[in-house]
């Protein structure tokens, strides 16, 4: 699938400035055609599994996941998803403040496609976003 045609992404952000200064550097991006916020893991599900209220959700082709969520953790949407037959093919960046190795690990044993660091220095998340870009157009290659 050609970058410029993926449509749906689903960001799990509880952190106001993180999920704002994601969304700026996504809509400048090529990866931002509709995104849709949601605030916490119990969220995440009921968006990925069309739970009222979010019945009429479009399937996101990719799910930034925070792992620091309220409510689910982060590493339990991603072992949820796992264990779905059709969330499980929606590939999935952690983008996360841990940089713990049994974090990493967990991810990857859960099937993340991909782990990232946020970062620390605001400006920092045009990068970031560079680096799921170029982590999409490899997955689609």
């Amino acid at each position: 699938m050609p970058l410029h045609l993926l449509s749906q992404i689903l960001l799990v952000e509880d952190s106001p400035d993180d999920a704002f200064f994601l969304q700026n550097a996504l809509e400048e991006s090529r990866l931002g055609n509709h995104l849709h916020l949601v605030r916490d893991g119990a969220q995440a599900l009921a968006f990925l599994r069309r739970d009222p209220p979010f019945e009429l959700a479009p399937r996101p082709n990719l799910v930034i996941l925070d792992l620091n969520l309220p409510k689910i953790p982060g590493l339990e949407v991603l072992k949820a998803m796992q264990a779905d037959g059709d969330l499980r093919r929606i590939p999935v960046v952690v983008l996360t403040t841990s940089s713990a190795e049994e974090d990493l690990l967990t991810s990857f044993q859960y099937q993340a496609a991909a782990f990232i660091t946020k970062p620390r220095d605001l400006d920092d998340y045009e990068n970031v976003v560079h680096r799921i870009e170029l982590f999409w157009l490899q997955l689609t290659a």
